[in-house]
């Protein structure tokens, strides 16, 4: 394994020409299954295939076992609709994104690495992946779930702190706080296995990367830092936010997805954290019109704009600079 990843990145910033700029720049680059649909996968699969690549897929989470939170959550956004001029879709509780048919893409088409987000796989799911040559790592975010992760027999774990930008991976999300640094978190998992466990969240400079490399790291995954690099697919309306100096905090929000995931505070944020329900990927599916409209018209007040609390080291260019400011 590669001492750098550029983190996957669902919802457009992690793209085939961030994960060949990667692997030419001496890192491991992720294509982001999430969100995508199998067909979307798969040609992005083939776009990688002849350079070191990864693929991280998210783990099916059980639907809320009371849909009335996420019907009230659902009015209350009304007003948002009305500003952006789109409708809300129905409630959606049932969506496994496509679980088992990303797994066989991956099979199929022996992935060098797989990553799991959101949960732990069956072991079937690893054997399989294990059987075609691919080696597995799952995502956690405390000693807990990394106990949970090594039933399945996974090659490696990624210690997820809180202050990675994105979705924690958190099997808990009423009880995230997202408070741990990637030392903390890293050192806390490191106590609980001998498997290689990988840093990630919230680093963003050359001497991060290094004191968790030499605190036993077998790698270090960044995703805030290649936001802005030439190669991401991220938003132009994200690019300018984070560029513009007026966004000056991250924190983790509900808000948008249901699920605990990092990001800049905006209007959003401070409108509806308070009353966000837990149910991912049910939030999720209400708030993407709304979320698209801000896109098209530029507007950051309504997007979620993921970014780790290192967000103001990160600076536009080629993702080998990136890299190389990195680890150099």
């Amino acid at each position: 394994m590669r001492e750098l990843i550029v983190a996957p990145m669902a919802g457009g910033p992690s793209t085939p020409a961030l994960v060949e700029a990667a692997a030419r720049a001496g890192s491991l680059g992720f294509l982001a299954a999430g969100y995508k649909t199998p067909d979307a996968v798969e040609t992005e699969l083939r776009q990688v295939a002849s350079v070191a690549h990864g693929l991280n897929i998210f783990v099916p989470v059980p639907p809320p076992a009371d849909p009335a939170p996420i019907e009230a959550y659902r009015r209350l956004l009304q007003p948002e609709a009305d500003r952006y001029g789109v409708d809300l879709p129905p409630v959606r509780l049932d969506d496994d994104d496509h679980f088992a048919a990303k797994v066989e893409l991956a099979v199929a088409y022996r992935v060098p690495v797989v990553s799991f987000t959101f949960g732990v796989p069956d072991a079937a799911v690893v054997r399989a992946l294990h059987v075609a040559g691919s080696t597995v790592l799952i995502t956690v975010t405390n000693p807990r779930e990394a106990q949970a992760a090594l039933a399945a027999a996974p090659d490696a774990l990624i210690a997820q702190s809180g202050a990675a930008g994105g979705h924690a991976s958190t099997t808990d999300p009423q009880g995230y706080a997202g408070t741990g640094t990637a030392a903390g978190t890293l050192a806390a998992i490191l106590a609980v296995t001998d498997l290689p466990v990988v840093a990630a969240g919230g680093v963003s400079t050359a001497e991060d990367v290094h004191d968790l490399l030499e605190a036993g790291a077998a790698a270090v995954q960044c995703g805030t830092a290649f936001l802005l690099a030439d190669e991401a697919g991220t938003r132009p309306a994200q690019r300018a936010a984070m560029l513009s100096g007026e966004f000056t905090e991250t924190v983790v929000t509900r808000a948008f997805t249901g699920q605990p995931a990092r990001g800049l505070r905006n209007r959003f944020i401070d409108a509806y954290e308070a009353a966000a329900p837990i149910g991912y990927p049910a939030v999720h599916h209400l708030t993407a019109p709304i979320r698209a409209a801000a896109a098209a018209t530029g507007d950051p007040g309504a997007l979620n704009l993921w970014a780790g609390t290192g967000f103001r080291s990160a600076t536009p260019g080629p993702v080998a600079e990136l890299a190389g400011g990195l680890t150099g």
